[in-house]
Parts: structure tokens; sequence; C-alpha cells
């Protein structure tokens, strides 16, 4: 009976070893077995495996993706900008043996190089880099990333810069540029639709003095145009040449008009003088002598007179 309840308490106890010595390793991680503190070649891998209670000790260890914050770096750029800088590393392990045995943690080895190498490439990097050319910077910053983690049984997937602040000055420093870039552009295009505009209106100049009908067709056509609005007033236009013309032309006409009346006032003078001057003929009864002499006076007295007073009519004639 005795012997019984030994071998009973013996098997309870053999089972309660039984069990503690049983892991369950999960699909994500695999089992680094360390016996008597030194680190079995065997990595176990998912599913239930058997340790010797007391003598053997499992230390798991995740082979998944993890996605890790970098904290907001602050520094200085090439070009001499103070910037704050965060970005975010993928990365997982690919040996779990040199995971677990040659760096204490991981995860916090892999944050702290995360964290100078961002700050190294603030320093190395300019800010239009920073900003436009971030594909460089990501290959770059994994690179130097990967480069202390391969010892450590560790490989980078990834590394992305998530967020660049920049100081308030140099924002609206950018803002005014980029505002200056667009009013420049803006200019460009006006500038290049009135050279545009320009060239068409010279060769539409060239065709209209080539056929002068052009011309006024158009002006028909602008005439139509504003006659088709009822409450605006239509005003022709009329050629300065046109004025200028009537202008020369009443110039020369006015002094040949004066020189031709001028003209016929003196031929109607003279033929009046020659009526006058025309010498009667002389009666039988005045053939007297003495009397011819006495006709001449009062002949020669009638002509002053007519002289000095036909004259005067002829010069209000004219003006009449």
């Amino acid at each position: 009976m005795d012997i019984n309840v030994v071998l009973a308490v013996i098997a309870f106890f053999l089972f309660v070893l039984a069990i503690t010595g049983v892991r369950v390793v999960n699909q994500v991680e695999r089992g680094i077995v360390f016996r008597f503190g030194r680190a079995q070649q065997e990595i176990r891998g998912p599913g239930l495996r058997f340790l010797i209670p007391g003598v053997d000790r499992m230390r798991k260890v995740n082979v998944q993706i993890v996605t890790m914050p970098i904290p907001t770096q602050e520094g200085i750029t090439r070009d001499n900008v103070s910037v704050r800088v965060d970005a975010v590393v993928y990365f997982k392990v690919a040996d779990p043996m040199r995971a677990a045995i040659e760096v204490q943690n991981y995860l916090f080895a892999i944050e702290q190089v995360a964290q100078t190498s961002l700050r190294s490439i603030i320093g190395k990097s300019e800010l239009d880099d920073l900003l436009t050319n971030r594909e460089e910077l990501h290959k770059g910053l994994a690179l130097m990333i990967d480069s202390p983690a391969l010892g450590w049984g560790v490989h980078i997937d990834r590394v992305e810069i998530k967020d660049v602040q920049l100081p308030e000055s140099m924002k609206r420093s950018m803002s005014r540029q980029a505002e200056a870039e667009r009013e420049r552009r803006a200019r460009v295009i006006v500038a290049d639709g009135e050279l545009q505009a320009a060239q068409k209106l010279a060769d539409a100049s060239g065709i209209m003095s080539e056929t002068p009908a052009a011309l006024q067709l158009r002006l028909l056509q602008t005439v139509v145009e504003v006659a088709a609005e009822k409450n605006s007033t239509l005003i022709m236009p009329l050629p300065v040449e046109l004025l200028r013309f009537f202008d020369r032309a009443t110039q020369t006409t006015a002094p040949q008009l004066a020189a031709q009346s001028r003209a016929a006032a003196s031929s109607e003078v003279a033929a009046v003088d020659s009526e006058r001057v025309r010498p009667d003929p002389v009666p039988p009864a005045l053939a007297s002598p003495g009397v011819p002499e006495l006709l001449e006076a009062v002949a020669a007295e009638d002509q002053a007179v007519a002289v000095g007073e036909e004259p005067k009519a002829a010069a209000e004639k004219p003006a009449r």
C-alpha cells in the first residue's frame, strides 16, 4: 500500500514536470532554446515544443514587420535652415538567433540608430531636397540604418519621412516666393498673348493694305455691331486727311476767285472808260475856231471825275 502511494506521488510529480516543460510557439514567432545558458543551434518553429524542465529556457522572437515611428528630430540643414523632421521605420527580424544574442534589445537599438541617422540626413541635405526630393533621402536613410542592423539580424524594409516642420518666417518667405513665381508666369502668359495678337494684327493690316475694300467692310461690320445696342450713340469717324484736303482746296480756290473778281472788275472799268472817252462827232455848228479846245477841256474833266468814282464801285461789287 505504501509503495502504491509513493508511485502515485512520483507519477504526479513527473506529470507536473512534463506539463511545465511544454511550450507553444505561435506562427509569427520563433523560439531560441538556452540549455544551461547555452543557445541551441536549432531554432524552434511554430507549434507545441517540449523542454527539459529546470534545464531549458526558451526566448521567443517576433518575426513580423514592425512599424516604429521616429520621434521628431530638430536640426539645421546644409543651407542653414532650422527644421523639425519626423519619420517612420519598417523592419523585421531576419535572423532570430542574432536578434536574441547579438543585441540586448533590438527594438531600442533600432530606434536610437534611426534617430541619429535622421539627424545626419538633415544636416547633409538642403531644404529643397527635404521638400521635393524625398525618394533619395529615403534610400539614404534606409541604407544608414540597415548597415548596423544587419549585424543584429534585423532587415530594414523601408524608411519614410512623414513631415517637415518649418519656422513661420521661412513659411512666409516661401509663400512670397511662390506668389512672385505665379505672378511672373502670369505676366509671361499675358506678354505672349499680346505678341501673338500683334502678329495677327500685323498680318491683317497687310491684307487690308492690299485690298482697301476690306477696311471699308471692317468699318461697316463695326457699325453693325455697335448699332445692335439700341441705347448706344453711333459716332462715325471722319478721317483727318479728308479735313486737310478740304482745307487745302479752300486755300487754293480763294485766291483764284479773288483774282478772277479783280480781273472782271478791271475789264468792266476799262469798257466804261472807253465808252466815255470815245469822241462824239462834232456838229458843224461847233466846228468854229476855239470850240474844239473848249470841248476837249470839258471831256478831260469828266474823265477825271469818272476815273475817281468807278474804282470805288468796282471795289464794292466783289465784296457784295
